[in-house]
C-alpha cells in the first residue's frame, strides 16, 4: 500500500496550467497532441520496520520492489488521444514470506524472513484511456479501462472524466468517476488452514512434525471468508482557478465507497485473553484480521501554486481525510521547483502526515477475543510521518538528443525518504524519460 502511494508522490507534479484562448478568427486548430509521446518510468523501493501485520503487529517489515512502466500517448487526430499505460511491480517481502514461516532453512521466527513462494510476487497492470477535446478546447471528456493481476488478486476497472474550461480558460471544473471490481484468491496463514470448515487441525502433518510449545491445545478462531470480491466506487470533483498572473489554486473532493472483502486474509491477530502457542520461535495465530465489509471515505483538499520569479515556484498542498472506520488524517506538503539553468530544475520537497487510529486497531496481543472486529495492521494505527524529497529535471522542448526515431524531451529523477514515528522507514528512487516520436 505504502509503495504505490510513495511512487505516486514521486511522479506527480502540480495542477495543470492552460494557455490563453486561441484567436477565434483563425482557421487553424491546434492539435491536442502533436506527436506520439513515450514515457519510460522506473522506481526502486525499499522499506524496513518491526510491526508486520502478517505476524500480528510484530516482526520484520522488510520489503523491496522494482517497478518499471511505460506510457504511450498516441494522437488519433487533432482532437483525440489514445493512451496505453503498462506497469509491472516485482517485490520481495520478508513479511509476506512468513505466511508460511516453516518452509525456510532455519527456525521459524517473525523477525526472520522465510524462503517460500509467498516471499515474492509480481503485480501487473494495464490501463487504456481515450480522450476527446472540443474544437474550442474548452471541453474534454475521457474514458478508461484497466486490468490488474497478481497471484492472489485480480481487478478490472473502468471510468471516465469530464473537464470544462471557461472564463477564458482561467477556470476549470472536472468530475471523474471510477469503478473497480476486484476478486481475491484468499491465502491464509499456514497454521490456520488445517482448521478450515471445522476440521481437526491438530491431526495435520504440520503439527505432527513440530512440537507445540506453550498452550499445546491450540484451537484458533478461524473460518474461511465466504465473500471473495471487493468493489470500489470512486467520485472526484476538482475546481481550479488562475487567481492572478502568479497565483493558481484548486479545491478537490474525493468520495469512495467500498464493499466486500476488505480484510487481508493472511494478516494474523493475537488475543491477550488466549494462552499463547508456539512452534519454534513463531507464535501461532489466534485469528486473522476481521474488518467490516463496507467502508466510506471522504477527502477534501486544496492546492496553491505561486510563481515567485524565473527561478522559484512554490507548490503547496493540504488534504483532510475521514472514514467510517474512525480514521482522521491531515496531509500537508510543500515543493519548491528551482530553475538552476535553462534546461535544469531541481525540486526539494517536504510532506507531513498524521492520522488517528481506526476503531478496529490494536497492537500485538492487545485485542480481546470477544471483539467483533480486529486488526493489528499499523497502517490503521495512530501515527505521524515525515517525508523529505529531492528531484531534478532536464527539459529540452526541441528534443535535440535522439534515440532511433525518439527525441528526448525530458528526464526526471527523484528521491524520497519516508519515516514514521513507529520506526517504519522507506526509501524510493524514481526515474522517468519522456520521448517524442518524430
Amino acid at each position: 500500500m505504502n509503495k504505490y502511494f510513495l511512487l505516486l508522490i514521486c511522479l506527480s507534479g502540480g495542477i495543470n496550467t492552460y494557455s490563453q484562448a486561441q484567436d477565434s478568427t483563425s482557421t487553424y486548430k491546434r492539435r491536442v497532441l502533436e506527436n506520439t509521446e513515450v514515457d519510460l518510468l522506473a522506481s526502486y523501493y525499499s522499506q524496513s520496520g518491526n510491526s508486520a501485520a502478517v505476524t500480528g503487529g510484530r516482526g520484520t517489515e522488510e520489503l523491496t520492489d522494482v517497478a518499471p512502466s511505460i506510457v504511450v500517448s498516441i494522437p488519433l487526430n487533432a482532437d483525440d488521444v489514445l493512451s496505453i499505460d503498462a506497469n509491472i511491480s516485482a517485490y520481495t517481502s520478508a513479511s509476506s514470506s512468513n505466511i508460511d514461516p516453516f518452509d525456510g532453512n532455519g527456525p521459524a521466527d517473525p523477525f526472520v524472513s522465510s524462503s517460500g513462494a509467498s516471499s515474492s510476487d509480481v503485480w501487473t497492470n494495464v490501463n487504456v484511456s481515450y480522450s476527446h477535446s472540443s474544437d474550442d478546447r474548452d471541453k474534454i471528456w475521457s474514458a478508461n479501462v484497466s486490468l490488474s493481476n497478481e497471484y492472489d488478486y485480480f481487478s478490472v476497472g473502468f471510468g471516465g472524466n469530464y473537464t470544462h474550461l471557461f472564463n477564458e480558460k482561467n477556470t476549470e471544473l472536472s468530475v471523474k468517476g471510477n469503478i473497480f471490481l476486484d476478486s481475491w484468491k484468499p491465502i491464509y496463514p499456514i497454521e490456520l488452514r488445517p482448521f478450515a470448515q471445522g476440521q481437526n487441525g491438530l491431526a495435520n502433518a504440520l503439527f505432527s512434525n513440530y512440537k507445540i510449545l506453550g498452550n499445546a491445545n491450540y484451537q484458533p478462531r478461524f473460518d474461511e471468508f465466504q465473500t471473495k470480491s471487493r468493489n470500489t466506487y470512486a467520485l472526484g470533483l476538482t475546481f481550479s482557478q488562475i487567481l492572478s498572473k502568479k497565483l493558481q489554486g484548486a479545491l478537490e473532493l474525493d468520495l469512495v465507497h467500498q464493499e466486500g472483502l476488505l480484510s487481508t486474509p493472511f494478516q494474523r491477530v493475537y488475543f491477550q485473553d488466549i494462552e499463547n502457542s508456539f512452534i519454534e520461535n513463531f507464535q501461532l495465530a489466534d485469528a486473522i484480521e476481521l474488518l467490516p465489509d463496507t467502508r466510506f471515505k471522504i477527502a477534501v483538499g486544496g492546492r496553491l501554486n505561486y510563481y515567485i520569479n524565473e527561478l522559484f515556484v512554490l507548490r503547496s498542498y493540504y488534504r483532510y481525510y475521514t472514514d467510517d472506520w474512525g480514521i482522521r488524517s491531515h496531509t500537508a506538503s510543500l515543493e519548491v521547483p528551482i530553475k538552476v539553468a535553462p534546461k535544469f530544475t531541481i525540486y526539494p520537497s517536504y510532506r507531513y502526515y498524521t492520522q488517528t487510529a481506526s476503531d478496529y486497531f490494536a497492537g500485538y496481543e492487545s485485542h480481546l477475543s470477544t471483539e467483533a472486529f480486529y486488526t493489528s495492521d499499523y497502517d490503521l494505527s495512530n501515527f505521524n510521518a515525515n517525508q523529505y524529497g529531492f528531484g531534478a529535471t532536464y527539459t529540452d522542448i526541441f528534443t535535440k538528443i535522439h534515440i532511433w526515431e525518439l527525441g528526448l524531451k525530458s528526464i526526471d529523477l527523484k528521491y524520497n525518504r519516508y519515516a514514521r514515528n513507529s520506526k517504519f522507514k522507506a526509501d524510493i528512487i524514481a526515474v522517468g524519460f519522456k520521448f517524442i516520436m518524430d
